[in-house]
This record gives C-alpha cells, structure tokens and sequence, in this order.
C-alpha cells in the first residue's frame, strides 16, 4: 500500500493509507479526528484567498456549511469587515506579518480571533489559518492545577 516518490536518496514516501509529515504520520481520518477534538475552530484559506478547509469542533462559535468550501473568504465575512480582511491578507502575503488578532464580546463570552499567515520552508505563502477560540473559561484561571489533581 505504499509508494515511493522522489529521487535514489528516497527522501520522501507517500503511503495512500497515511498522511506523512516531518515528525510523524496520521491517517486522514486520525488527522480529521483531532482538528476536531481541538477547542479551537480552524479555518484555512488558500493562497488565492478561497476557503479550501474548516473544522467541526462540537462548539463552533461562527458556523460554518459546506457551502464555502471553493468560495472566496471575502464573500463570507460582513461588509464592515471587509477591508479589514483584506488588509490582513494583504499584509501577510507580501510578509509584512505573520499573525494578526482580535477580541470580541459575543453573547457574554469573550472570542479571541487569530489569523496565522501560513508558509512553507521557502517563507513563500502558502494561506490563512484563522483560529477562533472562546477564552472566557481561560481568563478566569487562577493558581496552578496539577495533572492527578
């Protein structure tokens, strides 16, 4: 079930039951599995500024259908907004930064929003991952909790 692609060194493998990265392998549905067990909700947006991929995590905060999958991100966040997201892009796209973040109150909880510009070894974009994630929970830690305890 295995197939090798690359030159005599075999410095790369591709094995159609296993995703394989530098540090491991996952199977498509391991991988699938644990972007969604995150308590984050994932959203990434290609090069070309289309969503090509979002996560199911069993909370979403802002959610999502199929339906974007293919569309570009544009289209899918309000008028006001916009110029804000293209800016985001914009920047990331010709480096000028890595992350940008946000914070918003929505229904009495607080939403903290991250976009991450994606690149590859080369530092040559790649997409947007944009990371939603409700921290209010997080905000109130206080101390120190110990694993067993």
């Amino acid at each position: 079930m295995s197939e090798t692609v690359g030159n005599e060194e075999g410095k790369k493998q591709v094995r159609k039951d296993k995703i394989l990265f530098e540090t491991g392998e996952l199977s498509p549905q391991e991988l699938e599995a644990a972007l969604n067990t995150l308590p984050v909700d994932i959203t990434f947006v290609d090069r070309e500024d289309k969503v090509r991929y979002f996560s199911q995590s069993k909370e979403r905060i802002f959610p999502r259908t199929k339906a974007v999958i293919g569309r570009r991100v544009q289209q899918c966040h309000p008028q006001k907004s916009l110029h804000v997201v293209e800016q985001i892009l914009n920047d990331f796209k010709k480096n000028k930064s890595d992350i940008a973040e946000f914070w918003i109150n929505l229904k009495g909880r607080l939403i903290h929003i991250r976009y991450f510009a994606v690149r590859d070894k080369n530092e040559d974009y790649l997409g947007c991952l944009e990371v939603t994630q409700d921290i209010t929970d997080i905000k109130k830690i206080e101390g120190e909790k110990r694993l067993l305890s």
